[in-house]
């Protein structure tokens, strides 16, 4: 995209915007009470607000690549923190997607450099269902389900957090799991059974 269009096309939007609702950016300027936290991959065709039909304000995002959620990442955790603790946010999703160059590269016995450590995130993912993604002899269909189970292992990520834990003693703060398929553009909600996931776990790190 040329860089000139960009500002033609947002001076369009802003005239879009006004002739709808002349107070539409005093309005937004007055502040934020999102409901939903949304985490999602960098991929620069899976943009968030768009793909849920998200107006402005609706939602707050966070995206890096892969939709990882590590607790030794300063930017996720204060987000989360941000987002649950003032915000008060009460639906937290993560939100994966079918092609994800990152998952695809964290299947590859392969030196990737700075990435390294990031795909490593993913490779404890695949270390932790290794027994079930190494009975699926279809590669596609292989990377398909980590795709997938990532998103699972970061929604506990997120329930492991202090936060999480702490704002769920007041209010049912729910995650969900999802991924977008990008051949059809559809979202599909992996409905984790996340008591059956934590089940045995959560004594470990359950915070008092």
């Amino acid at each position: 995209m040329n860089i000139d269009q960009i500002f033609k096309n947002n001076q369009a939007w802003v005239n879009e915007k006004l002739g709808k609702d002349p107070d539409y950016f005093k309005n937004l300027a007055d502040g934020q009470s999102p409901e939903i936290l949304y985490i999602g991959c960098s991929d620069s065709r899976v943009t968030a607000e768009e793909i849920m039909g998200a107006k402005p304000g609706e939602a707050f995002v966070m995206r890096n690549i892969s939709n990882m959620v590590s607790n030794l990442d300063l930017s996720a955790m204060s987000v989360i923190n941000y987002a649950v603790s003032v915000l008060k946010v009460n639906h937290i999703i993560v939100c994966g997607h079918y092609g994800c160059g990152g998952v695809k590269a964290a299947m590859q016995s392969k030196d990737l450099g700075i990435l390294n450590p990031w795909l490593r995130n993913i490779r404890d993912v695949y270390r932790l269902h290794q027994k079930e993604l190494n009975s699926i002899s279809d590669e596609e269909q292989k990377y398909k389900r980590l795709v997938e189970l990532n998103v699972q292992e970061q929604c506990v990520n997120i329930i492991k957090t202090a936060d999480v834990q702490i704002a769920n003693r007041n209010r049912n703060l729910k995650v969900y799991g999802w991924v977008m398929d990008m051949e059809t553009g559809k979202l599909i909600d992996l409905k984790i059974d996340f008591e059956k996931v934590l089940k045995g776990i959560m004594e470990i790190y359950h915070l008092d």
